[in-house]
């Protein structure tokens, strides 16, 4: 299986990222995605051939190994990658609508469409939310198919067409355990990132949104079109000397906005 898309994936993220989120995309692309093309798919690549039973009762074995083995590990892991992947194509998505909204305007609208704020950090905010979501799910699931994180010896099977119950025998046990832990390992690594990167941003911006409401100049919020708020700006003066107490009359006298401009102003000084 190719997995040139998911890098190419995970290299796009990487220029939208938080310096958390670029460990994350580490993580996944060095001790996930690597571990399991390099080592993990080799492992696990003739699993059902290897697992034998002692009895050559005919389909007793494939029945043991379905019931032991409902879903292929190897292909579990590779479903569990691309989903916990896929939430970041919100993330470059959105700045390719970004980016293309500039190109169809033909002006600057952002002063970086890559910049994390407004729309984009609430789409990074529900693809981080996705992601850790996924990765507790695919645990859980993984735990409920396999009962637990382990791989035994000898798993002992009784179901037909078996005619009595017969010790089955799984090929490298204690390396494919090895391997279980470390992915396990590493799934519980990437949440944690999840979790840290999305409450460094939520404290981040809650303390940005707080510095400026109480901000010594506020924010201009403006009502009208286009046009009607060109002509406003151009009619603004520069901000007084010293600060305006926000109860002050003359709180908006300052900006010399027009009578007769059909535009409401406000100012949170």
């Amino acid at each position: 299986m190719s997995w040139a898309f998911l890098r190419d994936l995970l290299s796009g993220v990487n220029k939208y990222s938080t310096g958390i989120g670029r460990i994350w995309v580490a993580v996944v692309f060095l001790f996930r995605l690597l571990v399991y093309v390099a080592a993990a798919e080799n492992i696990w690549k003739h699993e059902h051939d290897e697992f034998e039973c002692n009895i050559k009762q005919p389909g007793c074995e494939n029945v043991c190994f379905d019931h032991f083995f409902p879903v292929s590990h190897i292909r579990f892991w590779a479903l569990q990658l691309i989903m916990v992947s896929t939430p970041s194509l919100l993330v470059v998505f959105h700045v390719a609508y970004r980016e293309n909204r500039e190109k169809h305007h033909n002006q600057k609208l952002y002063k970086n469409p890559g910049k994390i704020d407004g729309g984009l950090l609430c789409t990074y905010l529900i693809s981080l939310i996705l992601k850790t979501g996924l990765e507790i799910f695919f645990l859980v699931l993984f735990y409920k198919l396999y009962n637990g994180f382990k791989i035994p010896q000898i798993v002992k099977c009784d179901i037909k067409p078996c005619p009595n119950t017969v010790d089955c025998y799984i090929s490298k046990p204690t390396e494919k355990m090895i391997f279980l832990y470390f992915l396990v390992a590493t799934s519980c690594l990437c949440i944690v990132l999840n979790l840290s990167e999305l409450s460094y941003l939520m404290f981040k911006y809650s303390i940005k949104c707080r510095r400026q409401g109480t901000g010594q100049w506020g924010q201009w919020h403006l009502w009208g079109t286009p046009k009607q708020a060109e002509v406003l700006l151009v009619h603004l003066a520069q901000p007084p000397r010293s600060p305006i107490p926000p109860s002050s009359p003359k709180c908006r006298a300052w900006l010399q906005v027009p009578e007769k401009l059909p535009i409401q102003v406000c100012y949170n000084c």
